[in-house]
């Protein structure tokens, strides 16, 4: 083979050449790993910008918190918008202690029998779960590339060695310039799927590892509270008993 030869070869292997001058099949395959490659990327830039987010705003609820100041008083200014799940465990509880209030005002009776402890832990706790789903979407997607795309690249290896050996048939040839196209077509859609997998495993793990983390942080912050609101219960309950003594 001269030189000339060796060069058109080589102009012929190149990337665009390579994609543009494959069959449908192996165009189909290409084409959607890269989608899948491009969404996948669009999820992780999404997902670490609001979990940064997120703890953020974490932080700057926390420290009002544990300021001293009064919850009521961080209750109104938070209002119906809280920014955070952590705040939004906040106002779940806080509106469930505040209704308790309300109908233990209407009543003479009370609420006995009935466990506010209880039903503010599950008010949080339901917020906390509705607030971590939301932080898990798309998540799927990521795990789905991660552990489907290699296959993917598989098939279309497996499609571009079909159509080298047939080349190798119609042409009765076993030369390079038969085999080639084939042979870096199989190639490069491994190439494909490896580079959409990769990033999608690398970043779920990333990211959920991130999402855990920030959920033991919410149960600790649940626990926390929770006890705060034990012991106002309990003053209050003393002080009810001590009127009615």
């Amino acid at each position: 083979m001269d030189t000339q030869t060796l060069a058109e070869a080589a102009q012929q292997m190149s990337m665009w050449d390579l994609v543009w001058n494959s069959d449908f099949v192996t165009k189909a395959v290409m084409i959607g790993l890269i989608a899948a490659s491009v969404w996948s990327w669009a999820i992780i830039i999404e997902k670490v910008g609001t979990l940064r987010k997120v703890k953020q705003l974490s932080r700057s609820f926390e420290s009002k918190f544990w300021s001293g100041g009064s919850l009521d008083r961080l209750y109104d200014s938070i209002g119906n918008r809280p920014a955070d799940p952590m705040s939004a465990m906040f106002v779940a509880a806080m509106r469930e202690w505040k209704r308790t209030n309300i109908l233990k005002s209407k009543t003479d009776r009370g609420l006995r029998g009935v466990s506010l402890q209880q039903r503010i832990e599950k008010a949080m706790t339901v917020s906390m779960d509705k607030e971590l789903d939301e932080l898990d979407t798309r998540m799927g997607f990521l795990a789905s590339t991660g552990s489907v795309a290699p296959l993917v690249g598989l098939f279309g290896t497996v499609w571009g060695i079909i159509n080298s050996f047939n080349a190798i048939a119609a042409t009765q040839s076993n030369s390079l310039s038969a085999i080639a196209p084939g042979i870096a077509e199989a190639l490069f859609t491994t190439a494909f799927g490896l580079i959409a997998a990769i990033p999608a495993v690398v970043a779920y793990n990333k990211i959920s590892s991130d999402i855990d983390r920030y959920a033991n942080r919410l149960e600790n912050f649940m626990a926390e509270f929770s006890s705060i609101l034990s012991r106002e219960i309990d003053d209050t309950a003393i002080k009810a008993d001590m009127a009615g003594e």
